[in-house]
């Protein structure tokens, strides 16, 4: 079985293929052009815009494990956000808030000082704020298409970079963009336990 940590750049679908809907559709990129060993799936999700820890296996119980929220795996995102975070936008996200047609589940929420900011490389497309940013970090134990997003504008601070850094107890130290490595088996029982 094949268990990897993948450090997925901006600008690539979370997929091996990508079926071509409109002209926009294009020559988007696909995780195919990164060498990865064959049949190996991605345990859920990163949006073509996110950036970030993508695990993959050939292992169906584990992705399963990765993904279904009865197993709660925290997944950590930091977003740099438009605006400047309120404590009261801060707890609406802790408490969970209603976005599209559910509620979100109670997650952590908190404003990264100077310091945490992650210094990370210049993305293909450049971010246009048009005021004031910030970055937050969110802790979360579900995962829903594109719910950091949809989360942050619900509270006024529209997400302009979205990145994974953690899966669990697994993360993206020592991972360069589009680089990826084995999971060892501590990394493994960690996740499992």
């Amino acid at each position: 079985m094949r268990y990897i940590a993948l450090y997925k750049p901006y600008g690539v679908l979370s997929s091996f293929t990508h079926e071509v809907q409109s002209a926009s559709d294009a020559g988007k990129r696909t995780l195919g052009e990164f060498a990865l060993p064959k049949n190996v799936y991605a345990a859920g999700r990163l949006d073509f815009d996110s950036e970030g820890l993508l695990l993959l296996s050939d292992d169906g119980a584990f992705i399963h494990h990765v993904t279904d929220p009865r197993y709660k795996q925290p997944k950590t995102y930091l977003a740099q956000v438009e605006g400047t975070p309120t404590e009261e936008a801060l707890a609406r996200l802790r408490r969970g808030l209603r976005i599209q047609d559910y509620t979100t589940a109670p997650c952590h929420a908190r404003t990264l000082h100077d310091g945490e900011i992650p210094l990370l490389p210049a993305r293909s497309k450049p971010i246009t704020p048009h005021g004031p940013t910030a970055w937050i970090e969110l802790i979360l134990s579900e995962g829903k298409k594109r719910q950091v997003r949809h989360m942050t504008a619900t509270v006024g601070l529209p997400t302009l970079r979205l990145l994974r850094v953690a899966i669990g107890t697994i993360t993206l130290a020592g991972l360069e963009v589009g680089r990826w490595r084995n999971l060892t088996p501590d990394e493994l029982q960690r996740l499992r336990s």
